[in-house]
């Protein structure tokens, strides 16, 4: 009984209210992509390419997750994250908002939820990009991806005209994971990054008066050189040295010994007529087709080669066997 008029009276109420439902579904205020025209900070020229923007606003301050390409088997997306942090007090002179620092505790909270399953490690290296310091830590994923993430709060000390606090800070976290890149490579990123917003008050500026010129430049005797390695004057001979001479030893060429090789005996000229036999068996080189051509010395005097010359046949008192 008591349940029936409980219900009676919720009808009756939202009769009596105007209760109506719509089953509309509205988009969130504040949250909302925007082109890449609209960043407010860039990788630097070469670097991750710019996927997509989400924008987050609440009151005054902005907020936004740049989505860069990624080529890793890491879970996760790779980003730069910048957060411009300004002030939602009634006197923005004086600062309502706190100062808030960077603590390891947060840092190792961020890692965790960025590069899930892989083991950084934070580098104790002082290091320093165009915004001032920042801090790192790198490490690689089983799948041999190597890994970055990366933290800097930008936040000037005092404003000169005014002399007082720049209260507004620029928070930029960056995450990335590739498979082919080195730590130095993912590295580059954080020193190449641009950050292209700014606040409009001159109270909230984060980065600090402009640098100014070196004090030195336009001053007599002071030197300014194009690098920092060291200038020495160049030895003169005959019109400037950039290397010195390379002296070498004198090589002393020797003529080559030729030994003397021993000249064969001329050949003898082939006989011209009737071939005749030498006695005792001798042999004439030229009817031995050259085998020896030194002719062997003649034999002694034999009974067999002693030679009698005839009887002059003119004047010979008388006529001897064989003259006529």
């Amino acid at each position: 009984m008591h349940f029936s008029k409980t219900i009676a009276l919720i009808i009756l109420a939202c009769l009596g209210a105007g209760c109506t439902t719509t089953g509309q579904v509205r988009q969130s205020i504040g949250v909302e992509t925007v082109t890449s025209d609209k960043a407010l900070a860039f990788p630097p020229p070469g670097g991750p390419a710019i996927i997509n923007i989400v924008e987050r606003r609440r009151a005054k301050d902005v907020e936004q997750t740049i989505a860069l390409s990624t080529s890793s088997s890491v879970s996760g997306q790779n980003f730069l994250k910048v957060q411009f942090l300004g002030i939602t007090g009634s006197n923005p002179g004086l600062g309502s908002r706190p100062f808030n620092t960077i603590s390891d505790s947060a840092i190792a909270r961020e890692m965790a939820a960025a590069v899930p399953g892989v083991r950084l490690a934070r580098s104790a290296t002082i290091v320093q990009n165009n915004y001032g310091p920042f801090g790192y830590a790198a490490g690689q994923s089983r799948a041999g991806d190597t890994c970055l993430y990366a933290w800097q709060q930008v936040k000037a000390g005092f404003a000169p005209p005014q002399e007082q606090r720049n209260f507004g800070t620029v928070q930029v976290r960056i995450r990335l994971c590739d498979a082919h890149a080195t730590e130095r490579q993912l590295l580059s990123t954080v020193y190449g990054y641009t950050i292209a917003g700014h606040f409009a008050g001159a109270a909230l500026n984060p980065f600090g008066a402009p640098r100014g010129a070196d004090a030195v430049l336009g001053k007599p005797g002071e030197l300014v050189y194009p690098d920092a390695a060291p200038y020495r004057t160049a030895p003169i001979s005959i019109g400037y040295q950039n290397h010195p001479a390379v002296t070498r030893p004198a090589v002393i060429r020797r003529p080559a010994v030729v030994q003397p090789q021993p000249q064969a005996a001329p050949a003898l000229p082939p006989m011209i007529g009737p071939r005749v036999p030498l006695p005792d068996g001798q042999t004439d080189p030229s009817q031995t087709n050259g085998a020896s051509s030194i002719a062997a010395p003649p034999p002694a005097n034999t009974a067999s080669n002693i030679i009698v010359p005839l009887p002059d046949c003119n004047g010979a008192t008388g006529i001897s066997q064989g003259c006529r």
